[in-house]
């Protein structure tokens, strides 16, 4: 029998007539059953919210308090991180370890960093004052906006919304977490570790339902005050129009079409296998993917020659199974939707050195796989090139100089992350500064900090998460001036005064 999990909502873990069924991407097997909430069960999470917001300890909590609750949810996650890495793998069909020692871990180490870190971050900030009008002391205050909802993809459940609720949590904030219906379980398993961590009813608040159904009810009510959101940019233009009803900050993480940049001059090895891990991991379902590698002319047969090689040796299978380097798909229309894709880089000329397929092998048959796929002499016309594929396929292209490079990088409407693999690291350097995009990483791939703020630019989207910049994105700054004009008396007093 699978197991149920119910939604969370005031404290209380709630049952719901409307359930949807959990299958597992390796196998197509039935595991899990999830409750969906409807419209009402949506506005009962935001009301649950507001009243523990407005009128609840949360905001009132002394920061050190504060600090206490989220450093247990951290320590909860870790002491349940065997049972969330398998439920994770389970639900996503990642290997399990990646959900081992990347998802759970980290999801842990973030609320850690922002509990350890949210005084420092909080903190008041005097303001000198140059002005003919002497005697006036600027403060700036960092306060909580109040209610965020918080929307999460289904390509790291866990970590994404670690991320997010987090920060929200230690800048004041009450949050309603909406993870994908499609991979919901470790989300709602943090409504357990969150409940025993002792948190007042209402701060959190975990629900999942059809986005076109929760969509427009969770982003459109005035009494929500922000809405961070990472996933589609279809899904996102969406929500930006719900939020245009009501006034409210977004934070928009949306989607990538990234470009690994390898130079002559690189560590061959080191750029094949940084490039085979920034887009083959997790199926090559991220926003941050080098889904383009850009090679220069003299190492480009070389590259593809060796690139090609490991990429065949990748082992698919079920990701419970410790041997196995890429698991399935989420989901048979995503593995259709990729494969039209293949089919049309060859119409238009590209070239498939490496997979291209779904395999035949009798033990992947149930599952929702797909080869890892090398498609060579893309050029910045074919579709491929332009558009996000969000699975293990990558365009490899070809370039001569530096100039060609950062053109091809700078091409796409995308802008969220990009690679540099060259051993002249000031070069590189040179170089990131010419990439219109939010992170570059040089000679490594896949690098997350929570020191570091991380966030797109043109149709990637708008504002940061993690590091304090990401932080402070969840507050809100006002201004206090005081007027410290000796006797109390300013010149405006006596603008009118007779």
């Amino acid at each position: 029998m699978s197991s149920l999990y119910p939604l969370f909502i005031n404290g209380e873990l709630l049952e719901t007539k409307q359930k949807e069924k959990i299958f597992n991407p390796a196998n197509g097997e039935e595991f899990a059953e999830v409750c969906l909430a409807d419209e009402a069960v949506a506005d009962s999470a935001i009301q649950s919210a507001r009243l523990a917001f407005d009128k609840g300890p949360w905001k009132n909590l002394g920061l050190s308090e504060r600090k206490d609750f989220i450093l247990k949810i951290a320590q909860g996650i870790l002491d349940n991180a065997a049972q969330l890495a398998q439920l994770e793998t389970l639900n996503t069909g990642k290997p399990l370890k990646e959900s081992t020692f990347m998802d759970i871990p980290s999801s842990a180490e973030t609320f850690k960093y922002f509990a350890e870190n949210l005084e420092q971050f909080l903190k008041a900030e005097e303001i000198k004052i140059s002005s003919q009008i002497a005697g006036a002391q600027g403060n700036l205050l960092r306060e909580p906006m109040g209610v965020v909802v918080l929307i999460v993809p289904w390509n790291y459940p866990l970590l994404i919304a670690s991320w997010k609720m987090a920060q929200a949590l230690a800048a004041g904030n009450c949050v309603i977490l909406k993870p994908s219906t499609l991979t919901p379980l470790t989300a709602l398993a943090l409504a357990k570790i969150i409940n025993d961590a002792g948190l007042p009813k209402g701060v959190v608040n975990i629900i999942t339902g059809s986005g076109d159904k929760l969509g427009k009810v969770l982003c459109s009510d005035k009494r929500v005050d922000m809405v961070s959101f990472t996933g589609s940019n279809e899904v996102g233009k969406k929500v930006l129009e719900y939020l245009s009803e009501n006034v409210k900050k977004p934070i928009m993480e949306l989607g990538g079409k990234s470009a690994g940049i390898v130079l002559k001059d690189a560590d061959l090895e080191l750029a094949v296998n940084g490039s085979l891990c920034s887009i083959f991991l997790n199926q090559g379902q991220m926003c941050t993917a080098m889904s383009r590698i850009l090679v220069e002319d003299e190492i480009y047969d070389r590259f593809i020659k060796d690139f090609t090689e490991k990429a065949r040796r990748i082992k698919l299978g079920d990701g419970m199974d410790f041997q196995t380097q890429m698991g399935p798909l989420i989901s048979e229309s995503q593995r259709k939707k990729i494969l039209e894709y293949v089919q049309k880089a060859v119409k238009e000329g590209a070239k498939v050195t490496c997979g291209g397929k779904i395999p035949q092998a009798q033990d992947l048959k149930k599952g929702f796989f797909f080869e890892p796929t090398v498609i060579a002499d893309v050029t910045k016309d074919m579709v491929v090139f332009k558009e996000e594929i969000f699975g293990p396929v990558v365009c490899v292209t070809k370039f001569s100089g530096i100039e060609e490079a950062v053109r091809l990088a700078n091409s796409s409407d995308f802008a969220l992350a990009g690679c540099i693999w060259s051993k002249d690291e000031e070069a590189a350097k040179r170089i990131a500064g010419k990439i219109d995009t939010g992170t570059i990483w040089i000679n490594t791939y896949g690098m997350f900090f929570n020191e570091l703020p991380f966030g797109g630019f043109k149709q990637s989207g708008f504002g940061k998460e993690l590091g304090k910049a990401g932080f402070l994105e969840y507050t809100r700054l006002k201004n206090v001036v005081v007027d410290k004009t000796e006797g109390a008396k300013p010149l405006i007093n006596y603008w009118y005064g007779f």
